[in-house]
């Protein structure tokens, strides 16, 4: 299966589940692979036979700043929702990671795979 993918997209949002993580916003860096069939867009060069990575990034990013939550685990889930019924996708693996969470650790973060039903 062909696939597009978005690496390291940057939101600054507020997460976490400490009060001073909920004082200002924590830079999130996201890692998205969706599953599709590239080849009707290669032969075509039309961009509506393939996923838009643009589109993808822009409802991450809105969603991600709408709407506030305090767990990684919560916020990947729902974006693998999202991407799943809004693209044209039958599989999408989501990698977010928090590089501010832990001092210790260049970065910490929660990788998800999901599939349409």
């Amino acid at each position: 299966m062909d696939k597009v993918y978005i690496s390291q997209l940057k939101v600054d949002t507020i997460i976490g589940v400490y009060d001073f993580e909920k004082e200002s916003k924590q830079s999130l860096y996201f890692d998205i692979e969706m599953d599709c069939d590239l080849r009707q867009a290669a032969q075509s060069d039309d961009l509506s036979f393939t996923i838009d990575y643009a589109q993808v990034s822009q409802r991450v990013t809105e969603h991600c700043l709408a709407k506030p939550v305090e767990l990684l685990e919560t916020l990947v889930e729902q974006l693998a929702d999202l991407i799943l019924n809004e693209f044209n996708t039958p599989r999408v693996a989501i990698t977010v990671s928090k590089p501010a969470a832990v001092p210790a650790a260049q970065t910490v973060g929660v990788k998800i795979v999901r599939s349409k039903s």
